[in-house]
């Protein structure tokens, strides 16, 4: 098997390891609770700190993975607006685009993202924006 070929299946829009943490250290906090639930959570966190980065973060990937696109890519927005730096943003919110055939407007995402990456030095996530990028035609 080639080493592309073998990277593709890895690559698919990896960050899972940063997923598998958020997702972890969400059911640490809300264990048990429906998404809903969860999503309510977390609002509540916004309450009192609306800038909390993983409340934000949380509520977008929720929203996300019920398949409630708009707001989700929202939620994204406005952690990216409050937290330039916040990488895994930019490619979640690219993912999630991508997900739903909306290539162009996550081309612009990943493009952004990977700005990101090489403002604040983060290689990893550079990396795994490219070959997203690279995968989505460019």
């Amino acid at each position: 098997m080639k080493e592309t070929e073998e990277r593709s299946p890895k690559r698919q829009f990896q960050f899972r390891q940063f997923h598998a943490l958020y997702a972890n250290r969400l059911e640490l906090r809300f264990p048990d609770m429906s998404t809903t639930d969860k999503i309510a959570g977390l609002k509540e966190i916004l309450a009192l700190d609306p800038k909390n980065t993983f409340a934000r973060y949380g509520i977008a990937m929720e929203l996300a993975n019920r398949g409630e696109v708009d707001a989700a890519l929202k939620e994204f927005d406005v952690l990216m607006e409050q937290n330039p730096d916040y990488v895994a943003a930019y490619f979640m919110s690219a993912q999630t685009l991508a997900k739903v055939g909306r290539n162009a407007e996550a081309i612009e995402k990943l493009k952004a993202g990977i700005a990101c990456a090489a403002r604040t030095g983060n290689r990893h996530a550079l990396s795994e924006m490219q070959a997203m990028l690279d995968e989505l035609g460019l």
